[in-house]
């Protein structure tokens, strides 16, 4: 565990700070039904899609959203940076935008009194709070990878010069699962830098009622701000100091690992070659289905992300149930389907139910 966490958790413990962080926590799980009534002015259902939007951006992760068009991925993303009070800035990935629509160019610009010219760097619009890229996989890899780097390293390089972005930094992806031609999927190694992927389904014959008669009239309510982007990095801060216990720790170590074929690439085995842990044996649905499963990262983003659905529901520990309620947004994206699931019609959503059935809460 990194030493900022370490601070981080001795701070949450401390007695003499306890009554503060009560009251900071009891705070951001008010905020979040204030942020619910606000986007629901705007949005009708969704909630599960908001409730981890949100969950991503206090953890500082980034998002990326699967659904159909008309589905309102876009007006959601721009109501929820609203109710936050961030920068948003909209980017319409097609295939010739070129990295530098993003980051940013430097110009030349003729001096004052005619000394001559210099070069002036004009910021692109990912010098934002809050960025949405629609239809990422609409755009070539090389402003793919821009806008990427910018997402690991909170950092955009033009030329010779780097620029760091202004915390917090929260990227709203999107994706269109159908019209396929003609796009560039995002490879694996790049989709899992993203920390949830969420899918947006189509709402319910009441909701869509609702959202006709909300949309074809002269009325247009426009959502308050709840929360500051001071008070979103001090909310950051308390989500990573939110205690964790080993064997929950643990838990979500086993769900990863099972999700990884067993073969060379699989560690914790033991001298015959086997899996070391009973929970990481061979799960028949992985076994026949996956060709790659998810990495470390899966780990890190399920209990941090536990941490944040914890303290949201005014909870000052994580759960083993925090952790399997967000298995599906955290793996989805990360396991790798053979033909094999594509010819019987299995997705990495079916795998994942089996692996909350087959693999246990307690250690061996």
């Amino acid at each position: 565990m990194s030493t900022t966490t370490d601070q981080n958790q001795s701070t949450l413990q401390s007695p003499s700070n306890n009554g503060q962080l009560l009251d900071q926590v009891d705070k951001l799980r008010q905020s979040r039904e204030q942020l619910r009534a606000e986007v629901g002015k705007v949005i009708v259902g969704q909630q599960e899609v908001v409730d981890l939007l949100l969950l991503g951006l206090l953890c500082r992760g980034h998002v990326l959203l699967h659904g159909v068009p008309g589905l309102g991925k876009t007006l959601m993303a721009r109501t929820l940076s609203s109710t936050l009070d961030l920068k948003f800035k909209r980017v319409q990935f097609t295939p010739d935008l070129m990295p530098s629509d993003i980051t940013g160019t430097d110009v030349i610009e003729e001096q004052e009194g005619g000394g001559g010219h210099r070069l002036k760097f004009v910021p692109g619009p990912i010098f934002t709070n809050f960025l949405l890229a629609d239809e990422v996989n609409r755009t070539p890899p090389k402003t793919q990878a821009a806008l990427l780097q910018a997402m690991q390293e909170h950092e955009v390089s033009v030329g010779n010069t780097t620029y760091q972005l202004d915390p917090p930094f929260f990227v709203v992806a999107t994706q269109n699962p159908i019209e396929m031609e003609g796009t560039y999927p995002l490879p694996e190694a790049q989709v899992d830098r993203f920390m949830f992927n969420i899918r947006v389904r189509y709402p319910s014959v009441v909701e869509e009622a609702a959202i006709i008669r909300g949309t074809t009239g002269n009325e247009f309510v426009e959502p308050q701000a709840v929360l500051s982007s001071e008070d979103l990095l001090q909310l950051q801060s308390i989500v990573r100091g939110v205690p964790v216990s080993d064997d929950v720790v643990m838990y979500a170590a086993r769900l990863v690992a099972a999700t990884r074929p067993t073969g060379g690439e699989r560690g914790g085995s033991a001298a015959n070659g086997k899996p070391t842990d009973k929970n990481a044996q061979d799960i028949e649905m992985v076994r026949k289905y996956v060709t790659y499963g998810a990495s470390p990262r899966a780990g890190q983003a399920l209990v941090l992300a536990g941490k944040a659905r914890a303290i949201l529901e005014g909870r000052y520990h994580v759960d083993f149930a925090d952790i399997a309620a967000l298995a599906h947004p955290v793996l989805r994206h990360r396991l790798v389907m053979n033909f094999h699931g594509r010819a019987d019609n299995v997705d990495s959503d079916d795998v994942i139910d089996a692996l909350l059935r087959e693999v246990s809460e307690e250690s061996p």
